[in-house]
């Protein structure tokens, strides 16, 4: 595997300026993170898919590098699909898309808006808690989450958080700390960009991010192929089924993904190698 250094830039968007990473040649492949996250969860598959793709992460507005013009807003599904676009429009039409949790559910919104961006989407684990036959349990514990982070904090919401997705065990990488004290990414700087966006998620994204509600028909119809990505190790969790119920409404087969909702973290080989598998047409 060559070694390709990240090019760094900046996109200026309505509202908002978005810091992102270019490695690689070839085809455009965009990540897009999840909540929190920013570009840094993904360098371990940018870098091994960078061989055979023009890999671009980015910070998502209001998280990490890339400021808010304004003050913060409640996250909107459809605005961060909108800068998605921008971003692809930037590097290079059309674009392979991956998008992990709530940048999933950007992806679906950008097929659904953009389809002419777009060459194929991948939505690993999107957490369509509002295609569960009975999502009241979900909604029930994101307002607990949300409401836990109004009375203590941040911190105190996590704890719950992580529980209710299934993401307090199992994701130690070899020799770091425990998923608890790092979920999102073993890097140090990372996980300290990342936590550092805690309230700006827990305060204004949490709550209509989760409830976005996927366009199934405009998604069916939109010619751009659209595969669901399931962690092996979430089979039985909630944020499995979610994923799986939006597989189930679109008729096609998800894909298993080594490790968890964030198993690009702890594997990033043979994730970037399903990852490539999938785009590359079996």
């Amino acid at each position: 595997m060559s070694h390709h250094e990240p090019e760094t830039h900046t996109l200026k968007v309505p509202g908002a300026k978005l810091y992102y990473e270019v490695r690689g040649s070839g085809p455009v492949l965009l990540l897009i993170p999840g909540g929190p996250q920013d570009a840094g969860v993904y360098d371990g598959i940018a870098e091994r898919l960078a061989d055979h793709y023009t890999t671009v992460s980015y910070d998502p507005r209001g998280n990490s590098r890339s400021p808010l013009d304004g003050e913060p807003e409640e996250q909107r599904v459809d605005l961060h699909g909108d800068d998605a676009a921008l971003l692809i429009s930037e590097v290079g039409i059309p674009a392979y898309v991956f998008g992990n949790s709530a940048g999933a559910h950007v992806g679906l919104d950008l097929v659904t808006r953009h389809s002419t961006l777009v060459r194929e989407l991948v939505a690993h684990e999107p957490p369509c808690l509002t295609m569960l036959d009975d999502p009241s349990e979900m909604m029930a514990g994101g307002k607990d989450v949300y409401d836990t982070y109004l009375r203590g904090g941040a911190g105190a919401a996590m704890g719950k958080f992580l529980e209710l997705n299934g993401l307090d065990g199992g994701s130690e990488p070899e020799g770091g700390s425990t998923p608890a004290d790092n979920p999102w990414h073993e890097d140090p700087e990372t996980y300290e960009r990342v936590s550092g966006n805690f309230d700006y998620f827990f305060s204004h994204g949490l709550m209509p991010l989760s409830l976005y509600e996927p366009d199934v028909e405009a998604l069916r119809t939109s010619g751009v192929p659209v595969t669901v990505g399931l962690g092996e190790a979430d089979a039985g969790k909630a944020i499995y089924d979610m994923g799986l119920a939006l597989a189930l409404r679109l008729d096609t087969d998800p894909v298993a993904f080594p490790g968890d909702h964030l198993g690009f973290g702890p594997h990033p080989e043979a994730f970037a190698d399903t990852l490539h598998r999938v785009l590359d047409g079996g």
